[in-house]
């Protein structure tokens, strides 16, 4: 039983840290009133831009690469949505499509379609001592993008509600006429935050590919930045929700993998597809059971237009 427990929860702090960073850039961007369903998009070209950067140069580069890259797409929404103020939700959906389509064609063109050549994944580090006690050698053997994921939502929490920054940016997406009569510029503070959560949301693609995988295949990220999204509704727009929604996610998706290979005969009785579905399932469950119990910031998915104040 132990054991299980074990395999259950090291297989959980595996997928924990790509969906919370994604979610902690979609609470970023959405809490400074922009509207961010292209994480999923951010995510495949993240991962995509790490795996292919890793090829070449030291994996730690090739995700910084993949960060780029993730806020490279975020700019692209950004300059759709403050700038030229189009709908938010269709920009995001573009960006999910386009990186789709261009992943896609990029990874067969350079690569064939069943991934990228194998990369070296970044460092597992193996703490002293730690490997010999029950439980808690479940949190040895992990890169430090997850140790990094363990401590980020707290420093993120600090800083949104401690700091005279983390005020500005909340405060656009709730009042942002208010923000801009004390001589605040709205859209620098929205850039800040659509461009963060880009890389953020990069980040956890290059989490998929250097830590989880050893290389960009084509499914990646196989619906987890919507999984992200679904965590930063049900976390109510907060990076410690977000960080227990993300958990509770992610244990859903390493229950999944756990009983497809410790119990090989379930899926005599239960279709594979199931399986494959159930953290999905999960996600569908907590928001219908959640309802209309949000706190969504009040000027979510508004435009801000200056001549309106």
């Amino acid at each position: 039983m132990l054991e299980i427990l074990e395999a259950l929860l090291s297989s959980t702090l595996e997928y924990f840290p790509a969906l919370l960073f994604a979610a902690l850039g979609g609470t970023l961007c959405e809490r400074a009133g922009v509207v961010n369903v292209g994480i999923e998009g951010m995510m495949r070209t993240g991962a995509f831009c790490a795996a292919v950067a890793s090829i070449t140069f030291p994996t730690p580069v090739g995700v910084l690469m993949g960060m780029l890259a993730g806020a490279g797409m975020a700019a692209v929404h950004g300059s759709l949505c403050i700038r030229w103020r189009s709908d938010q939700v269709v920009s995001g959906m573009a960006i999910n499509l386009v990186a789709l389509a261009g992943g896609t064609y990029l990874l067969e063109a350079l690569y064939g379609p069943n991934g990228t050549p194998p990369i070296q994944q970044l460092t597992r580090w193996h703490l002293p001592g730690l490997s010999e006690v029950p439980l808690l050698r479940v949190f040895s053997g992990h890169s430090a993008l997850t140790w990094i994921a363990l401590v980020l939502p707290f420093a993120f929490h600090w800083v949104l509600y401690r700091t005279p920054l983390g005020l500005r940016l909340r405060a656009v997406g709730e009042k942002p006429h208010a923000v801009a009569t004390l001589g605040l510029s709205v859209t620098r503070l929205r850039w800040l935050a659509v461009v963060g959560s880009g890389m953020l949301a990069g980040l956890g693609g290059a989490t998929l590919s250097t830590a989880v995988l050893d290389r960009f295949e084509q499914h990646t990220p196989a619906g987890l930045g919507f999984m992200a999204l679904a965590a930063m509704v049900f976390g109510r727009w907060t990076p410690l929700g977000a960080f227990l929604a993300t958990l509770f996610f992610a244990t859903g998706n390493a229950l999944r993998i756990g009983l497809a290979s410790s119990a090989p005969g379930l899926l005599e009785v239960v279709p594979q597809g199931f399986l494959l579905a159930l953290p999905y399932v999960l996600t569908l469950a907590l928001l219908a059971f959640q309802g209309q119990r949000t706190h969504a910031p009040a000027a979510l998915g508004t435009p801000y237009e200056q001549e309106s104040r």
